[in-house]
């Protein structure tokens, strides 16, 4: 069974998050022949051109390869000041340079989010969405996961409480999944 690999990109530094958390039951929700790959971001340095020209720095390169060896990409983003985490846009910037080797190029990809706040993470995945078609990702357009997140909605273990919330990330777990699909199967056909 071939596997699908993807790469699992969270947006904030903290373990304890909620997205780290909405992660968690995003992957429990997947099918069984998908295969997470969790991107650490925390560690990279700000980006600056100076130091790439010096030599890319080994959290870059183990960046960058955890994005190649991906068929997909699933960013799950907080929401800071209406935008996503400098963190996060810190990493898209790194895996992007030197621009004629940007490692996102026509890769599939699909974006959700978590905040306690009613409208969930929608301006940053908003600019998100903006980002990431500059660099020629293929972003799923629907549904779009703006989750309004409450105590003990998910449990520590990534299991989803409340019915209604797990069915409805269930359906989006499936649809990134026929999303991608239709990458995958015209990148073999192109083989």
């Amino acid at each position: 069974m071939t596997r699908l690999k993807v790469a699992l990109i969270v947006g904030s530094a903290r373990a304890a998050s909620l997205n780290r958390l909405l992660a968690l039951a995003m992957t429990k929700l997947a099918k069984p022949d998908v295969e997470f790959d969790w991107v650490t971001i925390r560690d990279l340095p700000i980006f600056d051109q100076e130091v790439l020209d010096a030599g890319t720095p080994p959290q870059v390169e183990r960046l960058k390869s955890q994005i190649k060896r991906a068929d997909a990409l699933l960013f799950v983003t907080p929401e800071h000041n209406r935008s996503i985490s400098a963190m996060l846009k810190n990493a898209i910037d790194w895996a992007s340079r030197p621009r004629d080797s940007s490692v996102w190029t026509g890769k599939p990809g699909a974006i959700a989010g978590a905040s306690y706040g009613r409208i969930g993470t929608a301006a940053a995945q908003q600019h998100l969405r903006a980002i990431l078609g500059c660099l020629d990702i293929a972003v799923m357009g629907q549904p779009e996961a703006f989750i309004h997140l409450y105590a003990d909605l998910i449990t520590p273990e990534g299991e989803v409480t409340n019915e209604e919330t797990r069915r409805f990330l269930q359906l989006y777990m499936d649809q990134f999944d026929l999303w991608v699909s239709r990458f995958v199967s015209a990148k073999s056909a192109a083989a």
